[in-house]
């Protein structure tokens, strides 16, 4: 058995033993064992990638290769390089940390957890295939479960929420399908046969008229889940009915299959379609970064503000795809990474704040520093890191991003990094002002005097998101250079055009 193949085979082995499960104790510890397995599997792959990469100079390592579908050679083909790997391991703890803060549900937990490993299982196929189709069948899989997950177990206007982000995602796919096919079917331009092999079709030349044709297409189709404007609206409505630890995974992971998919497939496969769109993509990615920081501003509603950072920070992922240079890669797969645990992080502290004053409105929130002071500090941090402070993930990741995309010496290039700067004020802003309000001043409510303290659970899954986030403030280079070897590949391809 391949290594990679048991994070599609543990998932799935786990949902069979929560089938059997008979009550919640039974349903969480099932969930809590086959996490901790998976998070066990992603560091296991780490030091093994960097002990592999020392004598193997391959794109992708581990590679395996199964047949599945004969007739359209169609097949189970994974590997990992240093940005996979890394992705892996940012799912394994989400998905962990997630498991913890939803410790308690007592709705239908058995289906709840299933359901979520359903959606971890579709994650982790999507990045660790090499396959086009089967890279597709994962995507597919790990968007689905998220209508039932918000349908069932969300709150407030759940069935709109869930139906909508159902069907914008739905229609994406529909769009990024017809390019999957668009690469297929000019996949034997030298002459070989059709193939869906991510590596096989790099080495041949797709031409620039079906590039020019298919990127969009396979752009858009991959954006809509990293909230390109003006296809975003979904997720704000999504995160907002999610329950915790969907909106965890939501956010944390599930949208970052849209920049992996853009970088590994579209940057990849269509380089000279990346070089005659990027303008225009990227006029649309700085008004996400702008309107996302503004949207987040007028918010009330904790999860609304999450959201529309969401919207925002991932802007910034796409606006450095598209910059087509290394510092600016680095920063955005740096930045997928920052805002997995970031983002989760907030999604957590507002599940536990909710489960204690039963609002998310901040106007009617005020001096909870003083009765939670734990979970408030934890989100003075959280914050701190998301307006890209130094010592913290975020400026990492946009210190790369901002310098990569000025490196371009074209006026618009550095006319739309100046306007994505920007953001970072409204960012301070906002985050600022939710603090403020939240944390500081009088206690606006009695019933806030006596609040639940923190529990060993929530504490746990805190701890989880925590702890990599300030490590990869104060110590990235290791990480930075496991995606910097992993990027050359990729910009040599778009070089040469």
């Amino acid at each position: 058995m391949d290594i990679l193949s048991l994070f599609v085979i543990v998932p799935v082995l786990t949902i069979l033993a929560l089938v059997f499960t008979k009550d919640l104790k039974q349903a969480r510890i099932t969930a809590m064992i086959g996490s901790l397995v998976q998070l066990g599997m992603a560091i296991h792959l780490i030091f093994s990638y960097f002990e592999e990469r020392a004598v193997n100079k391959s794109i992708m390592l581990f590679t395996q290769d199964r047949v599945w579908f004969e007739h359209f050679n169609i097949h189970f083909a994974t590997g990992v390089d240093g940005i996979s790997a890394a992705l892996l391991l940012l799912t394994s703890i989400i998905v962990l940390a997630g498991v913890f803060i939803s410790w308690k549900i007592d709705d239908l937990p058995k289906e709840f957890f299933i359901s979520l490993l359903v959606l971890a299982t579709g994650v982790y196929g999507f990045f660790i295939s090499i396959d086009l189709f089967t890279m597709f069948v994962f995507y597919e899989i790990a968007v689905i479960p998220m209508y039932l997950l918000i349908g069932i177990w969300g709150s407030g206007p759940k069935e709109y929420s869930a139906m909508k982000l159902t069907l914008m995602l739905m229609g994406a796919s529909a769009v990024l399908l017809v390019g999957i096919l668009g690469i297929y079917f000019n996949s034997n331009a030298n002459g070989g046969a059709l193939t869906f092999n991510i590596l096989e079709i790099s080495k041949v030349y797709i031409p620039f008229v079906a590039q020019k044709l298919f990127f969009p297409l396979t752009f858009i189709g991959f954006a809509v889940l990293g909230a390109l404007f003006p296809f975003h609206t979904w997720s704000p409505d999504g995160h907002a009915s999610a329950p915790t630890a969907v909106s965890m995974l939501h956010a944390g992971v599930l949208m970052k299959l849209g920049g992996y998919g853009i970088f590994r497939i579209a940057m990849f496969l269509l380089p000279e379609g990346a070089k005659e769109w990027s303008w225009f993509f990227i006029i649309l990615s700085a008004i996400g970064v702008i309107y996302g920081a503004f949207g987040a501003l007028k918010q009330t509603d904790l999860k609304y503000i999450n959201a529309y950072s969401s919207v925002s920070h991932l802007g910034m992922v796409l606006f450095a795809l598209l910059m087509l240079n290394k510092t600016a890669w680095n920063g955005a797969i740096l930045q997928s990474l920052s805002h997995g645990f970031m983002t989760a992080l907030f999604f957590a502290l507002i599940g536990m704040i909710y489960g204690r004053t039963h609002t998310r409105d901040i106007t009617k929130l005020g001096g909870l520093l003083k009765v939670i002071p734990f979970i408030s500090v934890i989100n003075v941090i959280a914050g701190l890191a998301s307006l890209g402070l130094p010592g913290f993930s975020g400026f990492v990741a946009e210190m790369n991003i901002f310098v990569g995309a000025f490196q371009h010496d074209e006026l618009f290039y550095r006319v739309a990094t100046i306007i994505s700067v920007s953001a970072i004020v409204v960012t301070a802003v906002y985050i600022l002002r939710v603090l403020g309000i939240m944390l500081m001043g009088p206690i606006n409510n009695a019933e806030f005097l006596d609040l639940p303290k923190t529990t060993w659970y929530e504490i746990t899954g805190i701890l989880l998101l925590l702890i990599p986030m300030i490590g990869m403030g104060v110590a990235p280079l290791w990480l930075s250079d496991m995606i910097m070897a992993s990027i050359q590949p990729f910009i040599k391809g778009v070089l040469k055009f």
